[in-house]
């Protein structure tokens, strides 16, 4: 964290501390550990809990905040999101919205609404062509886009394949100290990929046809909590957590505030 590479994602579950300096980014434990929001503690609450945050270690230091979600479900995320977006924005962060399977149905994604596009839903869908397609529409758009739930050199990869700007998962939460080395090696061979990172690929209109790469059989499929979390992005890092575990990745190197 203090290199910049590595930030924290924060929860209403978590009450951990930030470090000094370190950026940060808000998740809201819709999905949560057990991946059914068993600790979403209301709207109410977790809003009063965003506010708290912003008041303790400002918006300057924050790459988003996740608006209320429902997981798996592109309607209800609509519907459970849309009367918090302008809210988050209004405490001085970016607002983000939490892109499901299906979501790409018409209506289904408020664009000019939110600051980045979180690439949500069930793995198959996070890893596919429409989120893929979504994922470079919204960078065209000069949006941000986060992916969850990455916890592997190969899914990093995909997610920096799609453009991504961060990502979370739990691979420093087991084992620190044996996966922190791995994790850096990982970022320093994306650094190393010009063809990727640098943009020799143009981002391509919204609805061309997907360059997705072809999945791989060792994919890991685990579901992992969003509250045990990190990224890391290319100049500004991103999202971890910071009591005990550490973090994960991220990739580009824009920062998520793009309003």
């Amino acid at each position: 964290m203090s290199a910049g590479r590595i930030g924290c994602m924060t929860t209403p579950a978590q009450g951990s501390r930030i470090p000094e300096g370190a950026l940060y980014a808000c998740d809201n434990s819709k999905f949560g550990s057990d991946g059914r929001g068993r600790y979403w503690p209301g709207a109410e609450a977790w809003f009063a809990w965003l506010r708290r945050t912003v008041e303790r270690y400002g918006p300057d230091r924050c790459l988003w905040a996740l608006a209320p979600d429902q997981p798996f479900d592109a309607a209800g995320t609509l519907t459970e999101s849309l009367p918090w977006l302008a809210r988050i924005r209004d405490l001085g962060m970016p607002a983000a919205y939490a892109a499901q399977d299906g979501c790409d149905a018409p209506g289904l994604l408020p664009w000019d609404d939110f600051d980045v596009l979180f690439l949500a839903g069930s793995t198959e869908w996070k890893l596919g062509p429409v989120a893929e397609q979504l994922a470079r529409e919204a960078k065209a758009r000069s949006k941000g886009v986060h992916m969850g739930r990455v916890n592997s050199r190969i899914r990093l990869g995909i997610a920096e394949w799609f453009g991504c700007d961060s990502a979370d998962g739990t691979y420093l939460a087991f084992g620190p100290d044996k996966n922190l080395p791995k994790l850096l090696s990982w970022l320093d061979e994306l650094d190393g990929r010009p063809s990727l990172i640098g943009g020799t690929h143009p981002l391509p209109a919204p609805g061309a046809p997907s360059s997705t790469p072809p999945a791989r059989a060792d994919l890991d499929r685990r579901s992992m909590p969003d509250h045990e979390a990190a990224t890391r992005l290319k100049k500004h890092p991103l999202t971890a957590r910071t009591d005990p575990a550490p973090a994960l990745p991220t990739l580009r190197g824009t920062r998520a505030r793009t309003r």
